[in-house]
């Protein structure tokens, strides 16, 4: 173990060698540079008639394609078309750089947007958001993955003018990362957005009401409270609820509170999530509640729900706990299975089994100290009309299927004569189950990821510092041969 760790650390320290040999080469490449720059502009300013025989003999020999670097044993008049064939060069290499200048000079003609949001007043806030997660793939903005609920909140930002500046720079911060399909009635996000003068007494910009008329129909902003500066979504929050409905059936709900009141305190999740070995190596968490109750809403009696608080949770860790407490509840693992699972000393390797269903998840609250969200009397209004459409619209779906359903009813007889030949599908002890890797086997395939990855920059910068040095060499020869030909002016 020593000696990887010293190999390592020999590793880092050539890498770091190398890198501060490649800016010394970067600036002697830059001075150079500016060296042949300001004598060729000196070189042009000249209007004797020996700068234009050699002007013109670098012309019909320009044609021949004559390297620079072939200049040794030429006579005089083939070194100074030579040395102007080595100033063609460093000519192609400016005229491959004028596009991007241009551009920036294109840029700066631009009327100064960001100057003009940077003056606008700001203030620092927190929004408080609502959405249907069924159509997204999750909150957080992914590569090549949309839509996200994050992607379309900024786009809706970017619509409104309220957004300061770039999402960089508006100190952004998020709560809760949920999940592809995954709900929120409660999710909080804080950053920079635009406001009406602080000193004057005006009434401030309803951001609830702004956002929400160009957000799509299934995410909403609830609300907005102004924030502290030390304030951030994630870091601040004091306590994170999640809720995962489901219908019980047949499953045995006594036996799966005792199972759930396990869970309760602080313990290590890691055969409970998804585990991440790059970015978490803690995985314990503090569960401060969690109870199983009848849904009181407005639909049939089975419907219950798990509601879970903690100050913070794993990858998948919520969607793992449910999956193993509906085992137990249908009578497939007994309760003691998650001590079991808790005790990594036993259970280092987490088994495998399938997570429950992401749609039935949602995160209703995320709690902060003295934060209060503002929402109109009209945003109450608007969301209160917009949610009755909404629902409107799925009891009209559940109808249509349920006039499918009814479509499908035998009579008894029928029914009698069919039997019931529904077999039931063979269970696996989650204790008997094949095993993922630990995390300790997890960390070390990293580390041998990590260190072929620096092995590879390790040859890229030495493959750098050769072509550095390789530059260095010509833009050298190509000083020298520019002095070469001033002399010969000045002759």
């Amino acid at each position: 173990m020593a000696s990887t760790v010293e190999r390592s650390n020999a590793e880092e320290s050539l890498i770091a060698e190398l890198r501060s040999q490649l800016d010394h080469l970067r600036k002697q490449v830059e001075e150079l540079q500016r060296e042949n720059e300001r004598l060729l502009n000196r070189l042009s300013s000249c209007q004797c008639s020996e700068v234009k025989e050699a002007a013109s003999s670098y012309d019909s020999a320009n044609s021949e394609g004559t390297c620079p670097s072939t200049m040794q044993g030429c006579t005089k008049g083939e070194a100074n078309s030579s040395t102007l064939k080595c100033h063609s060069l460093f000519e192609i290499s400016n005229e491959k750089k004028k596009p991007s200048n241009q551009m920036r000079h294109q840029l700066k003609k631009q009327p100064g947007l960001e100057n003009i949001i940077q003056d606008c007043d700001q203030r620092y806030v927190a929004l408080k958001i609502m959405y249907f997660g069924q159509r997204f793939y999750g909150f957080a903005s992914q590569a090549q993955m949309e839509p996200t609920i994050e992607s379309e909140i900024f786009k809706a930002l970017e619509r409104t003018k309220l957004l300061v500046g770039s999402r960089i720079h508006s100190h952004y911060s998020r709560c809760g990362r949920t999940d592809k399909g995954v709900s929120a009635i409660g999710q909080v996000i804080s950053l920079y957005l635009r406001s009406n003068k602080k000193g004057i007494q005006r009434e401030e910009i309803n951001y609830a009401m702004v956002l929400n008329r160009v957000l799509p129909k299934d995410i909403r902003v609830l609300g907005w409270s102004s924030v502290p500066l030390d304030f951030t979504a994630r870091f601040s929050c004091l306590s994170r609820e999640y809720r995962y409905l489901f219908w019980r059936g047949n499953m045995d709900i006594s036996v799966m509170r005792e199972a759930a009141n396990k869970f309760k305190g602080e313990h290590d999740f890691r055969n409970f999530c998804k585990m991440d070995a790059v970015n978490v190596k803690n995985f314990r968490r503090y569960i401060t509640g969690i109870t199983i109750s009848p849904c009181n809403k407005r639909f049939d009696v089975d419907l219950w729900a798990i509601t879970i608080t903690g100050s913070a949770f794993l990858w998948h860790q919520v969607r793992c706990m449910v999956s193993v407490l509906f085992m137990i509840g249908e009578g497939l693992e007994s309760p003691n299975i998650i001590d079991v699972l808790l005790d990594i000393n036993k259970t280092p390797r987490k088994p495998q089994y399938n997570m429950a269903s992401e749609l039935p998840l949602m995160l209703c609250r995320c709690e902060f100290q003295d934060v209060n969200f503002i929402c109109s009397s009209d945003v109450r209004r608007n969301l209160q009309e917009h949610l009755t459409n909404e629902l409107r619209g799925y009891l009209l779906q559940a109808a249509i299927v349920e006039e499918a359903l009814d479509c499908l009813k035998t009579s008894d007889a029928e029914e009698s004569s069919l039997g019931h030949y529904k077999k039931k599908k063979g269970h696996i002890s989650l204790e008997l189950r094949q095993t993922e890797p630990s995390y300790e086997e997890r960390s070390a395939k990293c580390t041998m990821k990590a260190t072929n990855e620096r092995k590879e920059a390790l040859g890229l910068l030495i493959l750098s510092a050769l072509i550095y040095c390789r530059v260095c060499e010509e833009l050298f020869a190509g000083h020298m041969a520019v002095m070469a030909l001033l002399d010969f002016v000045d002759c």
